[in-house]
């Protein structure tokens, strides 16, 4: 039966959202006194290593212009060589694996929203736990769209009595997208703002992260209107400012800070509980490093900042350098570059790391903010120049489309955006082959369908284009 299709109760959570001590497998969820549980089990599929890790940065940045495979030439990370040179197809097994991961997800958002419903609670924290729900759900579906186009809607529990091509039929991209904005739109009716937790709770999603996020799914849809209004809305509430120095955001210290709008909580303590092989798998490889040494920025990017941008040096680590923490990066290790925004100064090379994954920050509010009065003849410079400025760079001496997309880039490289703004932009094929990649247009602006799901489907899911 599809991955899909699961129906087993398994959830992975913990006594406590915030103060995480393991990931754990339990039954016991399924009593009003337990209803945040539910919810954590959808929080803690963000942190499987097929979620957002090893296979993850594989489809969503080792594919871009932004990172090369890394590593030692001959290891290829399982896939990560075909990914890098677009010459996957689809029996690759990180398009599976980023696949089950993440229905994984969905099923459990499902789960809770299912059973919440049914308990008798306190209406406002019923109303919030839901809203959480729906808001990891449209994340979820959010990334399955955009690496996958049209996927299969499931909304609740699936009845296998129904016809099996109800369940597993593809939606279209347009009915994938108003799904994922009714979600948004719910979440954004029933969640607080930031402040309105205690700081014990800090990293549930909010008001302004669905916002975020509903911006987002807008952008990509070229919703502009509502991009303006979303991001207005946010910047108006008082709730998110920019970090002053750009280098900050990255670590430790800085987490859920008053840039952060939505991160993946993690936690480095004794027992771990953090991203599965996030920070190791990319960390600096060889003699003296810490790490596997994938997914390392590329020549292009570290060339393509300007003159005096400090998000080069906070984005990349140099071979020779001394990190922030002291740490010596020797001349020993293989690769000349790697991911900044993965390292973690505590526990760098365990499994799992106290490092939180930055998701929605307000830079990239002000980014889109940009980009939508550019389309609706607002003021895009001054949302721009604060991002810019904080870089420690000048105004933007020409204000048009291609220096807001540019400023994405350089502000969000490795933050899993690169790829699919090329192809949102509709310039994909010709960045990325000016690079030697063989991007074909009409083919690559999407992924493979894995074929060990449509094996599963019975032939029911249909596969992408070219593929």
């Amino acid at each position: 039966m599809s991955i899909l299709l699961t129906l087993g109760f398994t959830l992975s959570c913990s006594e406590d959202f915030i103060n995480v001590a393991a990931n754990k497998e339990t039954e016991s969820a399924i009593t009003a006194d337990k209803a945040p549980e539910l919810v954590n089990a959808v929080y803690n599929n963000l942190n499987q290593w097929a979620m957002s890790s090893f296979s993850w940065n594989g489809v969503s940045s080792i594919t871009s212009d932004d990172a090369d495979k890394g590593s030692d030439p001959g290891d290829t990370g399982g896939d990560k060589n075909l990914l890098d040179g677009l010459t996957f197809d689809a029996t690759t097994i990180s398009f599976d694996e980023v696949w089950a991961a993440h229905y994984d997800g969905i099923q459990r958002a499902n789960q809770a929203i299912n059973r919440l419903e049914a308990f008798d609670l306190d209406p406002t924290l019923k109303s919030r736990l839901i809203g959480e729900a729906k808001f990891l759900r449209a994340l979820t579906y959010f990334r399955l769209v955009k690496t996958f186009g049209g996927v299969p809607l499931i909304a609740g529990i699936p009845d296998l009595s129904v016809d099996p091509a109800q369940l597993l039929s593809r939606a279209t991209k347009e009915e994938t997208y108003a799904f994922i904005e009714t979600d948004l739109t719910e979440a954004i009716a029933s969640l607080p703002e930031k402040s309105g937790y205690p700081i014990s709770e800090l990293g549930r999603a909010t008001k302004g992260a669905a916002k975020a996020l509903l911006a987002k799914v807008s952008m990509y849809q070229n919703k502009w209107p509502a991009v303006l209004t979303l991001t207005n809305e946010i910047i108006a509430s008082g709730e998110y400012g920019l970090t002053p120095n750009y280098e900050d955001i990255w670590k430790e210290i800085s987490e859920n800070n008053i840039e952060s709008i939505f991160e993946i909580q993690a936690r480095g303590e004794t027992p771990t509980a953090g991203t599965q092989g996030y920070s190791v798998t990319q960390g600096a490889r060889g003699a003296g490093g810490w790490g596997w040494g994938f997914n390392t920025p590329s020549q292009n990017l570290a060339d393509s900042y300007e003159a005096g941008d400090t998000r080069r040096d906070a984005t990349i680590i140099f071979r020779g350098e001394i990190l922030f923490d002291g740490r010596l990066v020797p001349n020993t290790v293989v690769n000349p570059m790697y991911n900044q925004k993965a390292y973690s100064s505590a526990f760098s090379d365990a499994w799992e790391t106290g490092k939180n994954i930055r998701i929605l920050r307000y830079a990239d509010v002000l980014l889109m903010n940009a980009e939508a009065a550019l389309a609706t003849g607002g003021d895009a410079a001054t949302p721009l120049n604060l991002v810019r400025n904080r870089a420690g760079l000048g105004d933007a001496p020409v204000v048009n489309q291609m220096a807001i997309w540019e400023e994405r880039r350089h502000e969000l490289a490795f933050e899993h955006d690169r790829y699919f703004d090329l192809v949102r932009q509709g310039r994909a094929g010709t960045v990325l082959r000016a690079l030697g990649k063989p991007f074909v247009d009409g083919k690559h602006e999407v992924f493979p369908i894995p074929n060990e799901q449509i094996i599963k489907s019975g032939g029911l899911l249909e596969q992408n284009p070219g593929y």
